[in-house]
């Protein structure tokens, strides 16, 4: 069987291989998951939560193990490369006890005579497609839920990241999932694989993360069979500080915000909008945090390790020339190290920068912060609701009335409050506009895996 390496970007180093599944070999997978659906569709829901369970255990046991391979195989830095391995695990302990309370009604018509029952059945087969910026977490968000509605899954994590998702398979073997719940596909042809798996009609599901680009071709291949679909596509998150705010405390929420994997999230804040009268104090303090930032290699304990590919920063940095171009000016920057590979990215902070630079109105996916000064709420409201997608948003203000009027007036499917990170399993993940359909974690994310049937029960 044909394989392919993966590397590390730190290094380019062959840190392992895998097989290489070709779209007939992917194909042949659905059959299995189909008899594996029948099986675990008619488990209890009190199995299903033991077996999450004791994957939730077996992630926390082999902890250091998945923290190694994510540094490997995507570079961030150890410390997020382990809060990320909890926050996976999390998934699997949420959907433990969400399998046990599944949902349902009972009511009478109201015209009488009738009874309505509506209980909900697992969708099916579900095709999951994976990003490489979390290659646990992504994986364990979906992989949760769907178990938990009692589905199978066919899982096709990022060529970049294979690693963790087969490490992520095998704790779920070892946790009692039945052989064919959970198929990883590795493979270098995603879209030859994708489409041979939505062309089968025992394929009933897709869970996709991803950008939005790549969303709308998955959409149009799900619209030829009406196949249920979520998507969680890209973000381009503005982060408002107002002129009351903590700003020690924006500071510390910004970091987070902004450089958690080296800004390789869909929530990173990726446009600052200041109020003018404390611009200069927040850029000056965001700034030294900012060069303080060590950057190397994750494996020997840096804080920002490299972005994922050459060509990601490569697309970067011409984000940052065309700003500087356009009028913005490298305010403050991290020391990057001589000898570093070509997939390091300085972070750095911009000041200066126009209102319709092309750098606010583009996914950065990358360590570097625009800075906008504003003055009236209304229009930093309007600036930040510019974007075609509305997936996450941050609001730092001294008054939480304030904050939250702000809030609830922001095109986003998240709002951080006085507060830099947005995620959590317990609530609904998901975004706005073009930043996808349907949600996922807390109750929601195991109903996308469900449809609702209705019972008419004569009863006269």
């Amino acid at each position: 069987m044909a394989k392919f390496a993966v590397t590390d970007p730190a290094t380019s180093a062959v840190v392992g291989t895998v097989e290489d599944l070709s779209p007939e070999q992917a194909a042949a997978q659905v059959g299995a998951a189909q008899a594996a659906f029948e099986q675990w569709r008619e488990a209890s829901p009190r199995h299903r939560a033991e077996v999450l369970m004791r994957a939730y255990e077996g992630m926390h046991a082999q902890k250091e193990r998945l923290r190694d391979l994510i540094v490997a195989e995507n570079g961030k830095s150890q410390v997020d490369a382990a809060a990320e391995v909890n926050y996976a695990a999390e998934f699997f302990r949420w959907y433990a006890e969400e399998a046990v309370r599944p949902a349902g009604d009972y009511a009478p018509a109201p015209a009488g005579g009738v009874r309505n029952v509506v209980t909900r059945h697992p969708v099916g087969v579900a095709v999951l497609i994976t990003p490489w910026n979390f290659p646990a977490a992504m994986a364990t968000r979906k992989i949760g839920p769907a178990l938990a509605a009692g589905c199978a899954v066919l899982l096709k994590p990022a060529a970049e990241t294979p690693l963790t998702a087969l490490a992520v398979a095998e704790i779920l073997s070892e946790a009692g999932a039945p052989e064919g719940l959970v198929q990883i596909a590795t493979t270098t042809d995603s879209g030859g694989v994708v489409s041979a798996w939505l062309a089968d009609e025992r394929v009933r599901k897709l869970s996709f993360t991803g950008s939005t680009r790549v969303g709308r071709i998955l959409l149009g291949q799900c619209a030829e069979r009406v196949v249920n679909t979520s998507m969680e596509l890209g973000g381009n998150a503005p982060f408002i500080v107002t002129e009351d705010a903590d700003l020690d405390a924006a500071v510390a929420g910004a970091m987070v915000a902004k450089f958690r994997n080296g800004g390789q999230a869909c929530t990173a804040a990726n446009r600052f909008y200041v109020h003018e009268a404390v611009a200069e104090e927040f850029t000056a303090k965001f700034g030294v945090a900012i060069e303080a930032l060590n950057v190397g290699d994750a494996a020997e304990g840096a804080e920002i390790g490299p972005v994922i590919s050459a060509q990601a920063a490569v697309g970067i940095r011409e984000l940052i020339d065309g700003a500087v171009a356009e009028g913005a000016e490298v305010a403050h920057r991290a020391e990057l190290p001589q000898g570093l590979a070509e997939t390091f990215v300085a972070p750095q902070l911009l000041t200066g920068v126009p209102g319709e630079a092309a750098i606010l109105r583009e996914e950065i996916f990358g360590p570097v912060a625009p800075v906008v000064t504003w003055n009236e709420e209304q229009e930093v409201i309007a600036q930040a609701n510019a974007a075609e997608v509305g997936l996450a948003s941050y609001v730092y203000a001294g008054g939480l009335k304030r904050a939250m009027r702000i809030g609830e007036r922001l095109e986003a499917g998240m709002v951080g409050i006085n507060r830099g990170i947005v995620s959590d399993p317990s609530a609904p993940f998901g975004g706005v506009k073009q930043a996808g359909i349907g949600r996922e974690g807390g109750s929601f994310g195991m109903e996308e895996f469900t449809e609702p049937q209705y019972l008419a029960v004569d009863w006269s």
